[in-house]
């Protein structure tokens, strides 16, 4: 059993920053890959930023420059956004792939509301 909880979402105005944090906990110790997903209104989930056990990174190209994803050990994962614009607004959702079980994880989602 796997529980991933997101905080740090809310409401900022345009060029504003807001840091995610997500924390896993359960019967599984370590993923190999944590990473940011988020779905705006009537559009796709799409993936914002991934990181890996060995510390690769990749990000979505409307983010790159602007949001850093970063981690603390295997069950702790962060994402700072900074330079917020409108159409980042959307639920985002921490997202854990325990690779060994071949099983995805999905947290509730936390809501970022940017203000122009």
């Amino acid at each position: 059993q796997v529980q991933l909880v997101e905080s740090g979402g809310g409401l900022v105005q345009a060029g504003g920053s807001l840091r995610l944090s997500c924390a896993a906990s359960g019967t599984i110790f370590s993923f190999n890959r944590l990473g940011w997903y988020r779905q705006a209104p009537g559009k796709q989930r799409e993936l914002v930023a991934i990181i890996t056990s060995s510390d690769s990174t990749n990000y979505a190209d409307s983010v790159k420059g602007r949001f850093a994803i970063s981690r603390v050990n295997a069950k702790m994962v962060y994402l700072q956004m900074n330079s917020l614009k409108p159409e980042d607004t959307a639920v985002y959702y921490c997202y854990a792939y325990a690779g060994v079980y071949g099983t995805g994880y999905w947290g509730q989602g936390t809501l970022v509301t940017v203000s122009s």
